[in-house]
Protein backbone atom coordinates (compact mmCIF):
# COMPACT_ATOMS: atom_id res chain seq x y z
CA UNK A 1 0.00 0.00 0.00
CA UNK A 2 2.53 2.29 1.40
CA UNK A 3 4.72 1.02 -2.15
CA UNK A 4 2.20 2.39 -4.53
CA UNK A 5 1.99 5.48 -2.82
CA UNK A 6 5.34 6.33 -3.33
CA UNK A 7 4.62 5.09 -7.42
CA UNK A 8 1.87 7.95 -7.29
CA UNK A 9 -0.87 5.70 -8.83
CA UNK A 10 -3.60 6.63 -6.57
CA UNK A 11 -2.82 10.43 -7.34
CA UNK A 12 -2.85 11.49 -3.80
CA UNK A 13 -0.32 14.19 -2.42
CA UNK A 14 2.02 12.19 -0.36
CA UNK A 15 2.54 14.81 1.68
CA UNK A 16 -1.00 15.03 3.15
CA UNK A 17 -0.50 11.62 4.55
CA UNK A 18 0.55 10.89 8.75
CA UNK A 19 1.79 7.47 8.76
CA UNK A 20 1.53 6.10 12.33
CA UNK A 21 3.63 2.54 11.40
CA UNK A 22 4.13 0.39 8.70
CA UNK A 23 0.59 -0.69 8.57
CA UNK A 24 -1.75 2.56 9.06
CA UNK A 25 -1.38 6.47 7.80
CA UNK A 26 -3.39 9.32 8.95
CA UNK A 27 -5.65 11.39 6.16
CA UNK A 28 -7.71 14.04 5.94
CA UNK A 29 -11.25 12.47 5.02
CA UNK A 30 -11.56 15.23 2.40
CA UNK A 31 -8.23 13.86 0.47
CA UNK A 32 -10.10 10.60 0.63
CA UNK A 33 -13.83 11.83 -0.48
CA UNK A 34 -16.29 13.82 -2.28
CA UNK A 35 -18.63 15.98 0.16
CA UNK A 36 -21.55 17.73 -0.69
CA UNK A 37 -24.93 19.14 0.67
CA UNK A 38 -28.59 18.29 -0.15
CA UNK A 39 -30.45 21.63 -2.33
CA UNK A 40 -33.76 21.37 -0.27
CA UNK A 41 -35.95 22.96 2.39
CA UNK A 42 -37.19 20.55 5.24
CA UNK A 43 -40.67 21.52 4.09
CA UNK A 44 -39.92 19.26 0.96
CA UNK A 45 -40.92 15.78 2.78
CA UNK A 46 -43.91 14.26 1.98
CA UNK A 47 -45.16 11.57 5.00
CA UNK A 48 -46.51 8.90 2.60
CA UNK A 49 -42.84 9.68 0.32
CA UNK A 50 -41.63 6.79 -1.57
CA UNK A 51 -38.33 7.88 -0.95
CA UNK A 52 -36.22 8.70 2.47
CA UNK A 53 -35.05 12.48 2.99
CA UNK A 54 -32.49 12.94 5.19
CA UNK A 55 -32.61 15.75 7.32
CA UNK A 56 -30.83 16.73 11.03
CA UNK A 57 -33.39 14.15 12.63
CA UNK A 58 -31.90 11.08 13.57
CA UNK A 59 -34.80 9.42 11.29
CA UNK A 60 -34.94 10.19 7.95
CA UNK A 61 -38.45 11.91 6.87
CA UNK A 62 -40.17 10.46 3.55
CA UNK A 63 -39.78 12.32 0.10
CA UNK A 64 -41.71 11.36 -3.38
CA UNK A 65 -38.99 12.24 -5.28
CA UNK A 66 -35.23 11.78 -5.35
CA UNK A 67 -31.73 13.81 -6.42
CA UNK A 68 -29.10 11.32 -5.54
CA UNK A 69 -28.49 7.50 -5.98
CA UNK A 70 -25.27 6.28 -4.58
CA UNK A 71 -23.35 4.83 -1.57
CA UNK A 72 -22.74 7.39 1.23
CA UNK A 73 -22.33 8.64 4.82
CA UNK A 74 -24.72 11.89 5.46
CA UNK A 75 -23.75 14.15 8.66
CA UNK A 76 -26.68 16.65 10.30
CA UNK A 77 -25.00 20.02 9.26
CA UNK A 78 -26.89 21.59 12.28
CA UNK A 79 -29.33 20.56 15.20
CA UNK A 80 -28.35 17.92 16.74
CA UNK A 81 -25.33 16.35 15.12
CA UNK A 82 -25.50 12.74 14.12
CA UNK A 83 -24.31 10.37 11.39
CA UNK A 84 -25.52 7.57 8.97
CA UNK A 85 -24.77 5.14 6.18
CA UNK A 86 -26.78 4.90 3.20
CA UNK A 87 -27.20 3.09 -0.36
CA UNK A 88 -29.74 3.80 -2.52
CA UNK A 89 -32.15 6.32 -4.27
CA UNK A 90 -32.83 9.27 -1.71
CA UNK A 91 -32.58 13.16 -1.34
CA UNK A 92 -31.39 15.20 1.51
CA UNK A 93 -31.95 18.71 3.22
CA UNK A 94 -29.43 21.50 2.68
CA UNK A 95 -28.00 21.79 5.94
CA UNK A 96 -27.29 17.48 5.32
CA UNK A 97 -23.36 16.35 4.18
CA UNK A 98 -23.21 13.64 1.59
CA UNK A 99 -19.94 12.30 1.72
CA UNK A 100 -18.76 9.90 -1.38
CA UNK A 101 -16.07 7.64 -1.53
CA UNK A 102 -13.55 8.80 -4.35
CA UNK A 103 -10.55 6.54 -3.32
CA UNK A 104 -11.94 2.79 -3.16
CA UNK A 105 -8.66 1.31 -2.85
CA UNK A 106 -7.81 2.88 0.27
CA UNK A 107 -11.41 3.69 1.77
CA UNK A 108 -14.12 1.15 2.87
CA UNK A 109 -17.10 3.82 3.24
CA UNK A 110 -18.64 1.54 6.35
CA UNK A 111 -15.35 1.93 7.90
CA UNK A 112 -15.83 5.66 7.33
CA UNK A 113 -19.38 5.60 9.10
CA UNK A 114 -17.94 4.07 12.21
CA UNK A 115 -15.33 6.56 12.79
CA UNK A 116 -17.64 9.67 12.33
CA UNK A 117 -20.33 7.73 14.80
CA UNK A 118 -17.49 8.16 17.17
CA UNK A 119 -15.99 11.49 15.67
CA UNK A 120 -19.75 13.33 16.23
CA UNK A 121 -18.84 14.46 19.46
CA UNK A 122 -15.60 16.13 18.10
CA UNK A 123 -17.62 18.03 15.62
CA UNK A 124 -20.60 18.89 18.09
CA UNK A 125 -17.73 20.84 19.89
CA UNK A 126 -16.41 22.35 16.86
CA UNK A 127 -20.25 23.54 16.05
CA UNK A 128 -20.61 27.41 16.01
CA UNK A 129 -23.27 29.80 16.15
CA UNK A 130 -25.94 30.58 18.17
CA UNK A 131 -29.42 29.29 19.25
CA UNK A 132 -28.74 26.22 16.70
CA UNK A 133 -25.46 25.17 15.97
CA UNK A 134 -24.17 24.04 12.79
CA UNK A 135 -20.78 22.50 11.46
CA UNK A 136 -18.92 23.97 8.04
CA UNK A 137 -18.07 21.48 5.22
CA UNK A 138 -14.29 22.46 6.39
CA UNK A 139 -14.98 20.33 9.96
CA UNK A 140 -15.53 16.88 7.95
CA UNK A 141 -13.14 17.95 5.31
CA UNK A 142 -10.17 18.69 7.61
CA UNK A 143 -11.09 15.53 10.27
CA UNK A 144 -8.19 13.08 10.15
CA UNK A 145 -9.06 9.26 10.20
CA UNK A 146 -6.49 6.33 10.80
CA UNK A 147 -6.35 3.96 8.12
CA UNK A 148 -5.32 0.29 8.17
CA UNK A 149 -5.22 -1.80 5.16
CA UNK A 150 -8.27 -1.80 3.02
CA UNK A 151 -8.95 -5.78 3.37
CA UNK A 152 -8.46 -4.82 7.52
CA UNK A 153 -10.93 -1.91 7.52
CA UNK A 154 -13.43 -4.56 5.65
CA UNK A 155 -12.38 -7.21 9.00
CA UNK A 156 -12.55 -4.04 11.52
CA UNK A 157 -16.47 -3.31 9.81
CA UNK A 158 -17.25 -7.26 10.01
CA UNK A 159 -16.52 -7.69 14.08
CA UNK A 160 -18.42 -3.94 14.73
CA UNK A 161 -21.52 -5.16 12.46
CA UNK A 162 -21.71 -8.57 13.92
CA UNK A 163 -22.01 -6.58 17.41
CA UNK A 164 -24.29 -4.80 16.21
CA UNK A 165 -26.47 -7.53 14.89
CA UNK A 166 -26.39 -9.01 18.79
CA UNK A 167 -27.54 -5.35 19.78
CA UNK A 168 -30.43 -5.15 17.30
CA UNK A 169 -31.31 -8.55 18.47
CA UNK A 170 -31.97 -7.53 21.75
CA UNK A 171 -34.03 -4.40 20.80
CA UNK A 172 -36.45 -6.58 18.74
CA UNK A 173 -36.51 -9.04 21.97
CA UNK A 174 -37.49 -5.70 23.84
CA UNK A 175 -39.92 -4.86 20.65
CA UNK A 176 -41.71 -7.82 20.89
CA UNK A 177 -42.47 -7.46 24.63
CA UNK A 178 -43.45 -4.24 23.89
CA UNK A 179 -45.84 -5.83 21.60
CA UNK A 180 -47.44 -7.84 23.88
CA UNK A 181 -48.46 -5.15 26.06
CA UNK A 182 -49.84 -3.43 22.88
CA UNK A 183 -51.98 -6.35 21.92
CA UNK A 184 -53.18 -7.02 25.29
CA UNK A 185 -54.45 -3.44 25.37
CA UNK A 186 -56.75 -3.68 22.27
CA UNK A 187 -57.79 -6.75 23.15
CA UNK A 188 -58.94 -5.70 26.53
CA UNK A 189 -59.87 -1.98 26.04
CA UNK A 190 -59.76 -1.69 22.06
CA UNK A 191 -58.94 2.19 20.07
CA UNK A 192 -57.97 4.18 22.69
CA UNK A 193 -59.28 7.17 20.62
CA UNK A 194 -62.33 5.28 18.57
CA UNK A 195 -63.56 3.23 21.55
CA UNK A 196 -65.25 1.06 19.92
CA UNK A 197 -66.56 -0.27 23.14
CA UNK A 198 -67.97 2.70 24.11
CA UNK A 199 -66.42 3.03 27.58
CA UNK A 200 -67.21 6.32 29.81
CA UNK A 201 -64.58 9.35 28.33
CA UNK A 202 -62.98 12.03 30.40
CA UNK A 203 -60.63 14.90 29.38
CA UNK A 204 -57.03 14.52 31.14
CA UNK A 205 -57.57 17.80 32.83
CA UNK A 206 -60.27 15.85 34.86
CA UNK A 207 -58.49 13.16 35.78
CA UNK A 208 -55.46 15.38 36.66
CA UNK A 209 -54.73 17.03 39.42
CA UNK A 210 -51.62 19.28 37.31
CA UNK A 211 -50.65 19.79 33.93
CA UNK A 212 -47.87 21.86 33.25
CA UNK A 213 -44.32 22.58 31.51
CA UNK A 214 -41.18 23.34 33.33
CA UNK A 215 -38.81 26.28 32.20
CA UNK A 216 -35.41 26.53 31.12
CA UNK A 217 -33.28 28.53 33.81
CA UNK A 218 -31.85 31.58 33.12
CA UNK A 219 -28.27 31.61 31.17
CA UNK A 220 -29.88 28.49 29.93
CA UNK A 221 -26.88 25.84 30.19
CA UNK A 222 -24.56 27.35 31.93
CA UNK A 223 -26.52 26.78 34.74
CA UNK A 224 -25.76 23.09 34.23
CA UNK A 225 -23.45 21.12 36.85
CA UNK A 226 -21.95 17.73 36.68
CA UNK A 227 -23.96 16.48 40.01
CA UNK A 228 -27.30 17.57 41.39
CA UNK A 229 -30.76 17.49 40.69
CA UNK A 230 -32.10 15.47 37.53
CA UNK A 231 -33.14 17.94 35.04
CA UNK A 232 -35.24 16.34 32.26
CA UNK A 233 -35.43 17.56 28.77
CA UNK A 234 -37.05 16.52 25.38
CA UNK A 235 -34.61 14.39 24.44
CA UNK A 236 -34.33 12.29 27.39
CA UNK A 237 -38.24 11.44 27.12
CA UNK A 238 -39.20 8.67 24.60
CA UNK A 239 -41.86 6.43 24.58
CA UNK A 240 -42.67 4.98 27.70
CA UNK A 241 -38.84 5.67 28.69
CA UNK A 242 -37.32 8.21 30.62
CA UNK A 243 -33.51 8.34 28.88
CA UNK A 244 -30.93 8.92 31.47
CA UNK A 245 -27.44 8.93 29.02
CA UNK A 246 -27.85 12.71 28.00
CA UNK A 247 -29.50 14.18 31.52
CA UNK A 248 -28.52 17.70 32.18
CA UNK A 249 -28.15 18.21 36.13
CA UNK A 250 -29.16 21.57 38.02
CA UNK A 251 -27.97 22.40 41.33
CA UNK A 252 -30.26 22.86 44.10
CA UNK A 253 -30.56 27.08 44.35
CA UNK A 254 -32.04 26.79 40.76
CA UNK A 255 -33.97 24.03 41.65
CA UNK A 256 -35.42 25.93 44.14
CA UNK A 257 -36.66 28.38 41.81
CA UNK A 258 -38.50 26.17 39.49
CA UNK A 259 -40.52 24.94 42.83
CA UNK A 260 -43.45 25.21 40.27
CA UNK A 261 -42.56 22.28 37.97
CA UNK A 262 -40.72 19.40 41.00
CA UNK A 263 -41.10 16.49 39.72
CA UNK A 264 -43.48 13.54 41.89
CA UNK A 265 -42.62 10.14 41.92
CA UNK A 266 -45.46 8.84 39.35
CA UNK A 267 -45.57 11.70 37.08
CA UNK A 268 -46.32 11.65 33.25
CA UNK A 269 -43.77 13.37 31.40
CA UNK A 270 -44.48 14.30 27.82
CA UNK A 271 -42.63 16.27 24.98
CA UNK A 272 -44.10 19.96 24.39
CA UNK A 273 -42.19 20.48 20.72
CA UNK A 274 -40.41 18.28 18.07
CA UNK A 275 -41.34 16.57 14.69
CA UNK A 276 -43.93 14.54 14.06
CA UNK A 277 -43.49 12.72 10.75
CA UNK A 278 -40.99 10.07 11.80
CA UNK A 279 -40.94 6.38 12.90
CA UNK A 280 -40.26 7.93 16.19
CA UNK A 281 -41.76 11.52 16.50
CA UNK A 282 -40.17 13.34 19.08
CA UNK A 283 -43.39 15.71 19.35
CA UNK A 284 -45.89 13.58 22.38
CA UNK A 285 -43.31 11.19 24.02
CA UNK A 286 -44.18 10.01 27.00
CA UNK A 287 -42.88 8.08 30.06
CA UNK A 288 -43.01 8.05 33.67
CA UNK A 289 -41.03 9.71 36.22
CA UNK A 290 -40.89 6.91 38.99
CA UNK A 291 -37.97 8.61 41.04
CA UNK A 292 -38.30 10.69 44.34
CA UNK A 293 -40.56 13.22 45.10
CA UNK A 294 -38.92 16.84 44.59
CA UNK A 295 -35.68 14.97 43.46
CA UNK A 296 -35.66 16.42 39.71
CA UNK A 297 -37.41 18.98 37.18
CA UNK A 298 -38.41 19.56 33.69
CA UNK A 299 -37.33 22.72 31.37
CA UNK A 300 -39.67 24.56 28.86
CA UNK A 301 -40.40 21.29 26.11
CA UNK A 302 -41.41 18.98 28.73
CA UNK A 303 -44.70 18.75 29.74
CA UNK A 304 -45.91 16.73 33.46
CA UNK A 305 -49.10 15.25 33.96
CA UNK A 306 -50.16 14.80 37.70
CA UNK A 307 -53.48 12.50 37.92
CA UNK A 308 -55.45 12.40 40.84
CA UNK A 309 -55.46 10.19 43.39
CA UNK A 310 -56.64 6.27 42.28
CA UNK A 311 -56.15 7.44 38.76
CA UNK A 312 -53.36 4.91 37.08
CA UNK A 313 -50.67 6.36 35.85
CA UNK A 314 -49.65 3.30 33.97
CA UNK A 315 -53.23 2.77 32.20
CA UNK A 316 -53.26 6.96 31.35
CA UNK A 317 -49.85 6.27 30.07
CA UNK A 318 -50.00 3.61 27.64
CA UNK A 319 -53.16 5.44 26.33
CA UNK A 320 -51.01 8.43 25.46
CA UNK A 321 -48.31 6.11 23.50
CA UNK A 322 -50.78 4.17 22.01
CA UNK A 323 -49.97 4.47 17.73
CA UNK A 324 -54.03 6.13 18.00
CA UNK A 325 -52.85 8.78 20.11
CA UNK A 326 -49.55 9.49 17.42
CA UNK A 327 -52.58 10.57 15.03
CA UNK A 328 -54.37 12.28 17.29
CA UNK A 329 -51.36 14.49 17.97
CA UNK A 330 -50.54 14.93 14.58
CA UNK A 331 -54.33 16.37 14.35
CA UNK A 332 -54.19 18.85 17.17
CA UNK A 333 -50.54 19.57 17.35
CA UNK A 334 -49.29 23.47 15.87
CA UNK A 335 -46.90 24.67 13.57
CA UNK A 336 -44.49 24.05 10.30
CA UNK A 337 -43.78 20.35 9.08
CA UNK A 338 -40.55 20.46 10.76
CA UNK A 339 -41.20 21.39 14.03
CA UNK A 340 -44.62 21.44 16.24
CA UNK A 341 -45.96 22.46 18.82
CA UNK A 342 -48.47 20.87 21.62
CA UNK A 343 -50.18 23.40 23.70
CA UNK A 344 -51.46 22.88 27.18
CA UNK A 345 -55.14 23.29 26.22
CA UNK A 346 -54.46 20.54 23.68
CA UNK A 347 -53.41 18.10 26.26
CA UNK A 348 -56.33 19.09 28.88
CA UNK A 349 -58.59 17.99 26.45
CA UNK A 350 -57.12 14.89 25.53
CA UNK A 351 -59.69 12.49 25.56
CA UNK A 352 -59.27 9.25 28.25
CA UNK A 353 -61.06 5.82 28.43
CA UNK A 354 -62.30 5.07 31.53
CA UNK A 355 -63.19 1.22 31.69
CA UNK A 356 -63.80 -0.56 34.88
CA UNK A 357 -61.14 -0.40 37.40
CA UNK A 358 -61.08 -3.99 38.37
CA UNK A 359 -60.36 -4.11 34.34
CA UNK A 360 -57.66 -1.54 34.62
CA UNK A 361 -55.93 -3.47 37.68
CA UNK A 362 -55.78 -6.67 35.46
CA UNK A 363 -54.24 -4.88 32.71
CA UNK A 364 -51.90 -3.22 34.56
CA UNK A 365 -51.11 -6.21 36.33
CA UNK A 366 -50.02 -8.36 33.00
CA UNK A 367 -47.83 -5.07 32.46
CA UNK A 368 -46.08 -5.46 35.30
CA UNK A 369 -45.66 -8.97 34.52
CA UNK A 370 -44.16 -8.50 31.16
CA UNK A 371 -41.87 -5.92 32.40
CA UNK A 372 -39.97 -8.15 34.73
CA UNK A 373 -39.37 -10.11 31.21
CA UNK A 374 -38.17 -6.95 30.24
CA UNK A 375 -35.49 -6.42 32.89
CA UNK A 376 -34.17 -9.19 31.87
CA UNK A 377 -33.59 -8.49 28.35
CA UNK A 378 -32.54 -5.15 29.09
CA UNK A 379 -29.63 -6.05 31.01
CA UNK A 380 -29.17 -8.92 27.99
CA UNK A 381 -29.24 -5.18 25.98
CA UNK A 382 -27.28 -3.34 28.30
CA UNK A 383 -24.16 -5.97 27.92
CA UNK A 384 -24.34 -5.76 23.85
CA UNK A 385 -24.23 -1.81 23.91
CA UNK A 386 -21.06 -2.09 26.60
CA UNK A 387 -19.38 -4.71 24.03
CA UNK A 388 -19.85 -2.96 21.02
CA UNK A 389 -18.85 0.49 22.91
CA UNK A 390 -15.47 -1.31 23.44
CA UNK A 391 -15.63 -2.60 20.22
CA UNK A 392 -16.10 1.21 18.80
CA UNK A 393 -13.74 2.28 21.47
CA UNK A 394 -10.46 0.01 20.90
CA UNK A 395 -10.49 1.05 16.80
CA UNK A 396 -11.50 4.54 16.85
CA UNK A 397 -10.80 5.83 20.39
Amino acid sequence: MIENIRKGENKLDFSKFVFVDQWKMKVRIGDLTKIRTGKLDANAASMDGQYPFFTCSKEPLRISTYSYDCECVLVAGNGDLNVKYYNGKFDAYQRTYIIENNNVEKLYLPYLYYFLETYIEELRKQAIGGVIKYIKICNLSDAVIELPSIEKQKKIVKILKSSKKCLDMRNTQMAFLDGLIKARFVEMFGDAVANPKKWPVKKLKDLSVQINSGNTPKGGSENYVKEGIAFFRSQNVWKNRLEMEDIAYIDAKTHANMKRSSLKHGDILMTKTGRINTENSSLGRAALYLGEDDMANVNGHVYFIRLKPGVSNMFVLRILVSPEYVDLIRGVCVGGIDKRQLNKEHIEDFPIICPPTDMVNEYVKFVCQVDKSKVVVQKALDEAQILFDSLMQKYFG
